[in-house]
Formats: C-alpha cells, structure tokens, sequence
C-alpha cells in the first residue's frame, strides 16, 4: 500500500503507527511549520469491511471535542483511494509503552495520569460522549508528559442515563455488565476502565489476566482480584469503589458453578441476587480525598455547537455510495472477542442472567482452515450422510436433503466467521427435522475438520480459537492510534 510524500500543505516524513486498517504518519504543516499526526485510511478497505460508520463516528465525535487532553482532529482531507484525518502530533507515544519500562509508577505520577485522565473523561461524558474502549494503548504522552486521550473508533453520542447494547472494547479492561451482552451505561462502563487503569498504573500489572478468555470475564463478573502489598488504604478504598462489579443501574446477578467436560465450560444458573447500587460515579470520584491532592482541574475549552463537518462530507462522499452494496456483499464475516462467546451455547456468558432455551438445536465448532477450506469441509461433511449444500453467500450455507429424500423435512444452517486467516468458527443451527441426521452431520464435520490440522478434538480446536481471539480482538477493536 503506497502513500503520496505529500497531501495538501502537508508533507509526510514517516510512519509513527499501525493498526489493522489504517497507518498514522508524522506530517509537517509547510504555511506554518507545526507538526501534525495523520491517520491515513484506506477506502476501500471501509467498504469491505463495512468500517464507513465507525470511521464517520470516529471523525464526528473528535471535531465535537475540545479539551486539553484530548488528541485534537484538525482537518479531514478525502483523495479517490484514501481519508487522512489531521490531528495533534502527540509526541511522547503511548503511555502503554512507558509502562513496559517503568512497570509501576510512583504515587505522584500515577495520579497525575489518572486525574488528567478523569478530567477527560468527565468532559467527554459532558458532551454526551462515551469512548468505551479506554485503555494505556489509547492514551498518548506529549513532551511534558501530559496526557491525551485518543482513539475514538469505538466512541458513541448519547443521552446521560441511555442504554447502550454493542459489545465492544479490550478484554482486560471491559466492564461486567459489557460482557452479559445486556443493556449498559456508557458512563459506567468508561468509569471501570479508568479503574483497571488506575490499578495498573499502581501496581505494574493488570488486575484481571487470564490466558483463558471465558475465564478472565468469569474474573471481571465476579471482580477478583488482589491488591498488592504496598497498595494504601486510600488506593484500596477508591479502586474497590471503581472496580465494584455493580454499576449505577441495578442488575440481576447469580451465582454460578462451572463444569468442565474437555474444554469446554458450562454455565449453570443456581440462584439469584440483587445487588445494589454502589460503582462509583465520576464526581465521587473527583471528590475523592486522595484523588484531590494536588488536583488542578483542567480549563474547558469551549466548542462551537454547529462543527463544521463539510470537509468530513467531502472525504467520506466518494464511498457513502458503495455502504449500501457492502451490506449485502459476499465478504464472509469477521466478529470480535465478545461475539465469539456469545454465539456458544456453552460459553454464552448471558446464561449468568436467563435460563437458556435448548429447544432449537445449535452447536459450534472450530476451524483451523481458511474460510474457504472450511467450506469444503462442510460440503463434504454432507455428501458423507446424503444432504446437499447450496450457498447462499461466502460465509452462510443452507444444508437440504438430496432429492430422494425430499419428503423428509430438514431445516439446518452453517454459518462460517473468520476470526483469524487460518482460524474459523461454525455455526450451526437446526430448527426442524430428524434429531439423528443432524448429529451425523456434526459428527461428520467435526472428523473432517481434524483430520489434516493435527489437533485430536473439535473441543481443542475451538479451545485455540477462542484464546487466539482474546489477542486479535485487542487490535480489531479500533482503526489505529495516533
């Protein structure tokens, strides 16, 4: 992918960032001689992965917001092939990255981010703003070590007290009522995150981790984790306040035991608890004794209420056209951490909250293919017991008996999602016909599927998918950080 050497009165002098879909380069301004970060995205890689709301609402949130410590966008500039997003070059990196070397700060500097921080945050939910993806990759140092807040792919405008649906973020630092796939507030779930990070920025280290995805959320469910030694009394009482797996709405919880057959986990609901209201809220957590030492609130900038948009228009015009076309494209499917666990009757995590219905019959299986290998295999896994398949699209097929057995009803679905290149899950669901055809398939499937990755069951397939995708998710979640 190639990139002019300059874009308007730009001149681009080198890469400074990566992500999945976009590359951030330092830029020079040449009327005035100020350096600029600028994220330059790919339009045609929008369109195919269906990104065009996410980049507008990424675009459209930044221009709403002014504030000290929140990386600024300048100017959106739109070419045939590419958007470039002008932004505050935010010179000290990421804050992730110094922690790699200090490992833990000392008391004075970790208040300091985290007050910047919360003040950001404050501002941001003041203007109807929640960033839900809060986390050291996303907060950026300038050369006095002040920090900003980046990255708002996975923002969203709302009203205070609205109920927010999409599962989205980074594993470690979501909240619990994220991950139940039920209605949250974005202000509470922003709050828990400043917390993880709090805990992180004291202590060196995150304090839910677990190489096993179902069991880092089972973690953050229950909020276990151990403070360390050297924690104050004042750390402890204000990150348990934050970290109280209760947010401001009252929530349906349980109690819940495992079962574990091979790898898989079962969720069983046992009894019911209703919690009380107690996560903190972020005036409580400004008026926090140890949180106001030394405390300088920021000064807010104040923002025109009309933004300007007419240059976000122009960018995005050339590829609106085509968002209609890509919904209903052959791009096979691509899902996130959250999804992945959701679409499993055994890893469902919203069994924590409502007794499953098992009348519909729905397994899933893991691939070590490609989508399209995968495919075969399914196609093939059918011709073995007598069905035939008819593809409705690249990732979702209908499986029907062969025409000598028309007279026998069967409805059964696969659906293919590609988390990795080489990492796929199926979905497959029977809503009418003969219980034993449909268990054959599987059978089937699940022998075929393991016969050339090396890997002795479908339960360890699934098993590597599943934390494979606790890494992808970290990167998938955004278009890139400046």
């Amino acid at each position: 992918m190639g990139y002019t050497n300059s874009i308007g009165k730009y001149q681009l002098i080198r890469t400074i960032g990566e992500g999945m879909f976009a590359k951030v380069k330092l830029a020079v301004n040449t009327d005035n001689g100020q350096y600029v970060a600028i994220k330059i995205i790919d339009k045609q890689m929008v369109v195919k992965r269906n990104l065009m709301y996410q980049v507008k609402r990424e675009i459209r949130t930044m221009k709403l917001l002014n504030h000290p410590n929140i990386v600024k966008i300048h100017e959106v500039i739109g070419t045939k092939t590419k958007i470039y997003m002008v932004m505050d070059y935010v010179s000290g990196g990421q804050l992730s990255d110094k922690m790699l070397y200090v490992k833990k700060f000392d008391e004075r500097e970790a208040r300091k981010h985290f007050q910047l921080l919360i003040d950001a945050v404050d501002y941001c939910h003041s203007r109807g703003v929640y960033h839900r993806d809060l986390k050291p990759e996303n907060l950026l140092l300038d050369r006095n070590g002040n920090l900003k807040v980046s990255d708002f792919g996975l923002s969203v405008l709302r009203k205070p007290g609205d109920l927010l649906s999409t599962a989205c973020g980074s594993p470690s630092y979501v909240a619990p009522e994220l991950i139940t796939n039920k209605g949250y507030e974005g202000a509470a779930v922003d709050i828990w995150s400043c917390g993880v990070i709090l805990f992180e920025l004291l202590a060196g280290f995150l304090p839910f981790d677990d190489r096993s995805l179902v069991n880092l959320y089972l973690k953050i469910l229950r909020a276990e984790y151990t403070f360390p030694e050297w924690f104050t009394e004042s750390h402890k009482k204000l990150i348990s306040r934050i970290l109280d797996p209760n947010p401001r709405t009252v929530v349906l919880y349980t109690i819940i035991s495992q079962q574990k057959q091979f790898v898989e986990l079962r969720l069983e609901i046992q009894q019911y608890l209703v919690l009380p209201m107690q996560r903190i809220t972020l005036p409580e957590i400004i008026e926090d004794k140890w949180f106001q030492t030394d405390y300088e609130p920021a000064v807010h900038f104040e923002c025109d209420e009309d933004t300007n948009l007419d240059d976000v228009h122009a960018a995005l015009g050339s590829i609106e056209e085509n968002v209609t076309q890509t919904k209903t494209s052959n791009t096979p499917s691509f899902i996130n951490a959250f999804q992945l666990i959701a679409m499993s009757q055994d890893l469902d995590l919203s069994g924590l909250f409502e007794v499953q219905n098992y009348e519909k019959q729905k397994t899933t299986l893991g691939s070590t293919h490609t989508i399209h290998k995968t495919i075969e295999k399914i196609e093939a896994a059918a011709r073995d017991v007598s069905l035939f398949v008819e593809r409705k699209n690249n990732s979702k097929l209908k499986i029907h008996p062969e025409l000598k057995m028309s007279r026998s009803f069967f409805n059964l679905s696969a659906e293919v999602i590609e988390v990795a290149p080489t990492h796929c899950v199926i979905e497959i669901s029977k809503s009418d016909g003969e219980l034993g055809l449909y268990r054959e398939f599987c059978k089937s499937l699940s022998s075929m599927l393991t016969e050339e990755s090396g890997v002795s069951t479908e339960n360890q397939a699934a098993k590597e998918v599943i934390v494979n995708s606790k890494h992808m998710y970290q990167t998938e979640g955004s278009l890139g950080s400046v």
